[in-house]
């Protein structure tokens, strides 16, 4: 009898300690995420599903060209899913529907070749923005369709929950998300992977 149960405690020993693991990995480690809607077209789409890295920001500063996942500003309750274009210190200006960091413009391979960027759809309508320490400027790839830094300005660090780092379904469109170190114009560009969960984004 006291086999038995010695041999029981180690089978709920062991399943605590699974449960406990797999918590730490959802609440820490990583999340998955679900896309909802079109904002960020024809890289990720609606009802695709993501695992996101919560730890690299820990570790390091999110990158140009970086797919994050975070809390909307203008509403914390909602998650959204954005690139990041401009870093902390630059200055990020729209104008003529193409995008200039530092006063360099902006290479963007993601985009589909007609994909311009506006203001409140016009194309007459400039934006210039200088970042302080920890803000970011964030952009949907489907610029016609995204509630982004343009509308709602700035996106705090602090918003972001993490990095999409892998697509895991549907499964003709699994693969990994690199992390994209986007260039200014006079630069070499890396074309990293394309595309890109239960939370709903943006």
């Amino acid at each position: 009898m006291k086999n038995v149960f010695l041999t029981v405690l180690e089978v709920v020993k062991t399943f605590a300690i699974v449960l406990l693991v797999a918590f730490l990995l959802r609440k820490v480690i990583v999340q998955p995420f679900i896309v909802e809607g079109s904002s960020m077209e024809p890289n990720f789409h609606n009802n695709e599903y993501l695992l996101v890295d919560q730890v690299s920001y820990r570790l390091s500063e999110p990158k140009r060209g970086d797919v994050v996942i975070f809390k909307a500003p203008t509403n914390m309750e909602v998650n959204y899913i954005k690139r990041v274009i401009g870093l902390p210190g630059e200055t990020v200006e729209i104008k003529d529907s193409k995008i200039y960091v530092n006063k360099q413009e902006l290479g963007e391979p993601f985009l589909t070749r007609d994909e311009k960027t506006y203001i409140n759809d016009s194309i007459d309508k400039t934006l210039n923005i200088t970042l302080n320490a920890n803000e970011l400027f964030v952009l949907g790839d489907n610029r016609e369709n995204s509630s982004d830094s343009r509308e709602w300005g700035i996106l705090p660090q602090e918003n972001i929950i993490g990095r999409v780092f892998l697509i895991i379904y549907p499964f003709n469109d699994f693969h990994w998300q690199g992390r994209g170190d986007l260039k200014t114009s006079g630069s070499t560009t890396l074309k990293f992977l394309q595309d890109s969960i239960s939370y709903s984004l943006k």
